[in-house]
């Protein structure tokens, strides 16, 4: 918490088999992941009985492929384009239903 270098690799535990591992840097957060600098990663000490499994950095770690990209863009552009479509469409029933919920008094055919 206290350090001010950049995190560079990240640390989880399994407690079932007691074993800490250190590997490269988490992509998305986890609520038991913790990121640590390169001297904190090197100087990180365990529990008596437990296991160390250390990934060490090379410096070429290779990130996500133009393909893995590509599929995110697509992806996001999929989304968008139907948003887009229900926001140009506006389904009749479903405004009239929204809009008899919404307010205390309700019309009552004769």
């Amino acid at each position: 918490m206290g350090c001010r270098s950049i995190a560079t690799m990240t640390l989880t535990y399994i407690y079932a088999e007691s074993t800490a591992v250190v590997g490269p840097l988490a992509t998305f957060s986890e609520p038991h992941a913790y990121d640590l600098c390169t001297v904190h990663a090197e100087r990180l000490k365990v529990p008596h009985g437990w296991n160390v499994i250390k990934q060490e950095l090379t410096g070429n770690e290779p990130g996500p492929s133009e393909d893995d990209l590509m599929a995110i863009a697509d992806a996001v552009r999929e989304v968008a384009m139907r948003s887009d479509e229900k926001a140009q469409v506006p389904n009749v029933e479903t405004v009239q239903t929204a809009i008899g919920r919404r307010g205390h008094l309700r019309a009552v055919p004769s």
